[in-house]
């Protein structure tokens, strides 16, 4: 299993080019911040999920990452309600119970719609999130960041970084099956404490051989002068292509109407409550 790593596919999500991606993935990011209004959000869910399948991205492929992304989605939402249970009626002015409680955890539908577009704002990020990721090769997203003014060193630390999560979780796979072959028992069939207790030791090593890795990469790149000039060109950089200047046109129109609907009342929370 891989994390996080280039996909490689064949598919209308693949052809676009790294740059049209990360922009896209920005305004989209904006969006989701700023914006309670629950339509909005509900539509570029559905969106995001349309073109994780458009994608051809097999689920198996990012199921740790979602099991992951659920685990911190159900921490988040039980966090918010433990510390500002009344938060929903301070955004909403109104106060509709549903649940009488203990003290101040009485559960009102304010608090739940807000808890709901909380929920919603994960659902429609995470798509378009992991797209970016495991659709645009390392090298044509450092070329991609570079292209919209982020420094090339930075650029290319980036590609590193993300070049470097399938070599940790390769030398990972390696040194548990050294592990396990002399006996350490670390598949399903042990509890997940034991595996978790036997997990520990097995980072000292692997934190010396990154370590390994980093000193030649970084001697290698020093003995070609990187970062002695200004500006570097891109092996993997792509010109824009027709369908690259369309998705561009449609996501700088779906930004704006979505910031229009957000804001048409002078307020970014959706209010079912009013009469």
């Amino acid at each position: 299993m891989r994390i996080l790593s280039y996909i490689e596919e064949n598919s209308p999500v693949h052809a676009l080019t790294g740059a049209v991606k990360l922009v896209v993935f920005l305004l989209w990011s904006i969006l989701v911040m700023v914006s309670f209004e629950t339509p909005v959000l509900a539509a570029l869910a559905i969106l995001g999920i349309l073109l994780f399948l458009l994608s051809k991205i097999p689920l198996r492929s990012v199921s740790f990452i979602l099991a992951m992304m659920l685990f911190f989605l159900v921490l988040n939402l039980g966090a918010i309600y433990f510390f500002a249970p009344e938060q929903g009626v301070l955004i909403y002015k109104t106060r509709h119970i549903l649940l009488e409680g203990a003290g101040r955890f009485t559960l009102t539908w304010e608090q739940l719609f807000y808890e709901f577009n909380v929920l919603l704002k994960y659902v429609t990020i995470i798509p378009p999130a992991i797209l970016l990721m495991v659709t645009t090769h390392p090298s044509e997203f450092a070329a991609s960041l570079n292209r919209i003014g982020v420094p090339y060193t930075v650029s290319y630390a980036v590609s590193l970084t993300l070049r470097y999560i399938p070599d940790i979780q390769r030398d990972y796979e390696a040194i548990s099956q050294a592990q396990q072959a002399r006996g350490i028992e670390l598949s399903r069939r042990a509890s997940w404490v034991k595996r978790l207790k036997r997990t520990v030791p097995l980072l000292l090593p692997l934190i010396f051989l990154s370590l390994d890795r980093i000193e030649v990469i970084s001697h290698a790149m020093e003995l070609r002068s990187f970062g002695k000039y200004k500006k570097r060109t891109w092996y993997a950089a792509r010109p824009f292509s027709r369908a690259d200047i369309t998705v561009l046109i449609l996501s700088a129109l779906l930004f704006a109407a979505a910031l229009w609907l957000t804001f048409k009342d002078g307020n970014r929370f959706y209010n079912p409550f009013t009469v």
